[in-house]
């Protein structure tokens, strides 16, 4: 029996032998082919500066240092999120507040962040970090009244949102109108892999400077025109080696030339389960309803009426997995894991429980035949009705 996973990668022969013309180059560690995925990146997403970086989750922890996050600095993002975000902000020792989400994305709205506000009373927050769940771009603009009252950071956890909008077409998502820092995701899952790696967008020089000089060891070297080659450096702050390869950026950049492709063909896989289960309304809405933003579709999230339907979501995932369909739910609340469980009060958080407990993520990757679509398709109607 075939297994169909809910992602994978596409790697073509236009990405191996970028990856080979990489590999035969003197220099394979931070060389030109990380220069050019940078700028490439940043003229994709119309921002100023771009940073790779080894995965997103050094890209979470290099954006908190870079905005200057210390211990014991007020945090607060959304409690349906990759536990990446929150672990981050624990190792800087940040006091973080998590706040309830739409019950239909999963995603923390404005109204969320400011009933978080209140109900903690806090006075002084250092930085916001929303999350882009599934794709689908936060309506950031609604943010903006919330930062210029109490003066925050934003930082974008952008990991399944390459490609997305917010608006219009024209506002990337990564240009970093709305926030100081966007965090990406090069995961083989992800609309575009490097295998792991991660890239950081800001429009700010001194973020941006930080964030060059914490990925690299905390080091510094002073170049003049005089004298181009500089041995000697001077560490000037503790530091992490986050870096990026030259294999890696070489398949970023074959990859990213596909983008658009990848985008295409995941927003007509998406057109296709909606008509294919368009008559199970009953029982099952989609994720992406009623949205005004433009998604990136890393995910397609289907949201199951409970009442409606005769079994559970989880038997409903072994069911699809006897057929050899391979299922997700993005994510399990950051409450209910052990560690944060002793920090955190799950009858806070009734909508990301709604959330959690109905939502399922169905196949969705570039290489996805139509055939396969009707398969998963005809199998969840057998499975809910």
């Amino acid at each position: 029996m075939k297994i169909i996973p809910y992602g994978r990668q596409f790697i073509g022969n236009d990405d191996l032998k970028a990856v080979t013309r990489a590999l035969k180059r003197d220099l394979i560690t931070t060389g030109i082919e990380v220069k050019n995925f940078e700028s490439m990146f940043s003229k994709k997403t119309g921002v100023k500066y771009s940073v790779s970086c080894s995965n997103a989750t050094s890209g979470l922890l290099l954006a908190y240092l870079a905005v200057g996050i210390k211990k014991n600095n007020v945090i607060i993002m959304p409690s349906i999120n990759f536990v990446a975000s929150i672990n981050m902000a624990y190792f800087i020792g940040a006091k973080v507040f998590l706040t309830d989400v739409d019950p239909s994305t999963g995603i923390m709205r404005a109204k969320d962040l400011e009933a978080c506000i209140k109900k903690y009373n806090l006075k002084k927050i250092h930085t916001i970090v929303t999350m882009h769940n599934g794709g689908i771009p936060s309506n950031m603009k609604n943010f903006l009244y919330l930062k210029k009252k109490y003066r925050f950071n934003i930082i974008e956890d952008a990991c399944h949102a390459l490609g997305g909008s917010y608006l219009s077409k024209k506002e990337k998502v990564g240009n970093c109108k709305y926030s100081e820092i966007t965090v990406f995701s090069f995961h083989p899952v992800k609309n575009i892999t490097t295998g792991e790696g991660g890239m950081i967008t800001t429009n700010n020089k001194k973020i941006y400077e930080k964030l060059i000089i914490y990925r690299n060891h905390g080091m510094i070297r002073k170049k003049s025109n005089k004298n181009k080659y500089v041995w000697n450096y001077k560490i000037i702050t503790p530091g992490f080696n986050f870096r990026l390869n030259d294999i890696q950026s070489a398949l970023g950049i074959s990859q990213m030339k596909k983008l658009n492709l990848f985008i295409n063909k995941r927003k007509a896989i998406v057109k296709r389960y909606k008509k294919n289960l368009s008559s199970m309304n009953r029982f099952l809405s989609f994720f992406d309803d009623g949205q005004n933003t433009i998604p990136a579709y890393h995910l397609f999230i289907i949201n199951l009426n409970l009442k409606q339907i005769h079994i559970t979501r989880d038997q409903i995932i072994k069911k699809l997995f006897k057929s050899g369909i391979l299922t997700q739910v993005h994510y399990i609340p950051i409450f209910l894991f052990p560690y944060y469980k002793k920090f955190y009060k799950s009858k806070n958080f009734k909508n990301a429980m709604r959330y959690y407990n109905s939502s399922l993520s169905i196949p969705i990757y570039y290489s996805l035949t139509f055939k396969e679509v009707d398969y998963i398709s005809e199998k969840i109607k057998e499975i809910v009705k």
